[in-house]
């Protein structure tokens, strides 16, 4: 069966790859700055065939490789961990900066959140080459909330109270948001300290 993005793999890696040097750079720039990393870690990965196919039967469009790259917009997606929540809005604003990179949309679920808890900023950019990218940014509380969330989720034969299970996710949820603010005004703190 022939690939469903055509022969366009390697410049997707290419795009990608532009993408985390220019994530890389504000990193060394900032350590540099402020001797300190704004990102704890970043994933990347270009959706897999059968997510692609799949995805496309979801959205009932045809499994061509017009619909993977200019009707989906994820085939390209990148997650940032920031330490900070300042680190993420930094980061947004640095990925806009770019005069060859398009913001198509944005969704801040951290100060709009979802609600079952989910926090994360979300951004899809479109290169001057035409090629979509879904970026996600969140700090190391949300990624971890999202994660053991991704795994409850899933869990289909779960019996019992499902609506309990859904409150204390987002109680769960709403403690580490609180701590990410906790941790933000410390630091804050620190550094003013150390200005003076």
């Amino acid at each position: 069966m022939e690939s469903i993005y055509g022969n366009h793999l390697p410049e997707m890696e290419k795009v990608m790859k532009d993408i985390l040097d220019r994530i890389g750079k504000l990193r060394t720039d900032l350590t540099m700055k402020y001797g300190m990393d704004p990102i704890e870690h970043c994933l990347s990965r270009i959706k897999a065939e059968d997510s692609m196919r799949e995805k496309c039967r979801r959205n009932n469009l045809p499994e061509t490789t017009e619909s993977a790259l200019q009707v989906l917009t994820d085939s390209i997606g990148i997650r940032i961990v920031c330490a900070f929540l300042s680190d993420v809005y930094r980061v947004v604003e640095y990925l806009k900066s770019f005069p060859d990179l398009t913001v198509v949309t944005e969704k801040d679920y951290i100060r709009n959140v979802k609600p079952n808890g989910y926090r994360s900023y979300h951004m899809i950019l479109k290169t001057e080459s035409g090629y979509f990218a879904e970026i996600q940014l969140r700090s190391i509380s949300m990624d971890t909330w999202a994660a053991l969330e991704h795994h409850l989720k899933y869990k289909k034969s779960m019996k019992g109270n499902v609506e309990l299970v859904k409150a204390e996710l987002k109680r769960c949820a709403n403690e580490l948001a609180a701590t990410d603010v906790s941790m933000q005004a410390i630091r804050d703190l620190i550094f003013e300290q150390n200005e003076e």
